[in-house]
């Protein structure tokens, strides 16, 4: 099968490769690119352990394939810590409220915590749940999840954010 060229930002890095017409953009970024953080978890889009930040937006990366994301922005869970180490603040919340128990669909949760917030920072309990409906966490830690982003919206109202 003839390859396509394919231009990424990711993380702020343009990534330029030839990629099969059918590779999933999960399979790129961990096969192509080695950011493991974002996780397969279902092959199905059920999980949501491969949630990436397309252009700000929470996708299923395993949804996607490379090609639809060519001249676009992508953000991984590698992504969000500064060059320096220091956490996002969602990142800083989960730590904190013990919102990560063994950790597969942390990534995935912290990015769909991340663009519900950049969408609707004043997200109240109801709608912080709905937000994360599409990752599933199999440890149950669901409250302690909610407790993190909460932390983090009320954190950005009172910073007036």
């Amino acid at each position: 099968m003839e390859k396509v060229k394919v231009r990424i930002k990711v993380n702020g890095s343009d990534s330029d490769r030839e990629v099969e017409p059918r590779l999933l953009l999960v399979s790129f970024l961990r096969d192509e690119l080695g950011l493991t953080g974002t996780h397969i978890g279902c092959d199905t889009s059920h999980c949501g352990a491969c949630t990436v930040l397309l252009d700000g937006r929470n996708i299923k990366s395993c949804t996607l394939l490379a090609v639809q994301a060519d001249e676009r922005e992508i953000t991984t869970i590698e992504g969000l810590a500064t060059a320096q180490g220091k956490l996002h603040p969602i990142q800083e919340a989960f730590w904190k409220h013990h919102a990560l128990q063994c950790g597969f669909c942390t990534p995935g949760m912290v990015l769909s915590a991340v663009a519900l917030l950049a969408q609707n920072p004043t997200s109240d309990e109801e709608k912080i749940r709905h937000g994360i409906a599409g990752n599933l966490c199999r440890c149950t830690g669901y409250q302690f999840i909610v407790d993190a982003i909460q932390d983090v919206a009320r954190q950005m109202k009172d910073a007036g954010t």
